[in-house]
């Protein structure tokens, strides 16, 4: 830390760079040709547009997954972060990693607590994730972190359109 900083603006800096890595170079970012369930996601909020493509094995773990759209650097780095985070794990982890990052955007509880409520496997994921908390300061932001998250979800659940409202 240097001198006149202090420890919140440095996670800031950290949790701003990681949102625009991101945003910048999105990783899972491409068209999924085969795929088990596919949907559109929309932020009638702000014009974000995502599709989130998933491969289920037969264990019901999330085998791969990819998104394309266009959207704010948020959506996309959320987005990235999510299919990055969720490669190769179940649909539970799937639906309780979901539950942290929402909490974590809402500010319903912080990194620590999102923590708590996690199994020990998932809990290291909420390092990263917790950038997106950063959203709570900005309430119309949170759908912007969210969306790819209940495109997901609604891609899980059959259905081929999601949105933040």
């Amino acid at each position: 830390m240097t001198a006149g900083t202090s420890l919140g603006d440095d996670l800031r800096s950290l949790y701003q760079g990681i949102i625009l890595d991101h945003g910048k170079s999105p990783r899972n970012f491409r068209v999924m040709e085969h795929y088990t369930c596919r949907v559109q996601g929309k932020n009638p909020m702000c014009g974000d547009k995502i599709v989130v493509t998933a491969k289920l094995d037969v264990n019901e773990r999330l085998e791969d997954i990819a998104f394309e759209g266009k959207g704010c650097a948020i959506s996309i780095a959320s987005a990235s972060m999510m299919t990055e985070t969720l490669k190769g794990k179940s649909i539970d982890a799937m639906w309780r990693l979901s539950k942290a990052v929402h909490g974590l955007c809402k500010g319903e509880f912080d990194a620590n607590e999102a923590k708590a409520l996690l199994s020990i496997d998932l809990a290291s994921s909420i390092d990263k994730l917790a950038s997106l908390s950063g959203v709570r300061q900005f309430p119309v932001r949170v759908k912007c972190a969210t969306l790819p998250w209940h495109a997901l979800a609604s891609c899980i659940e059959g259905k081929t359109q999601a949105t933040t409202e």
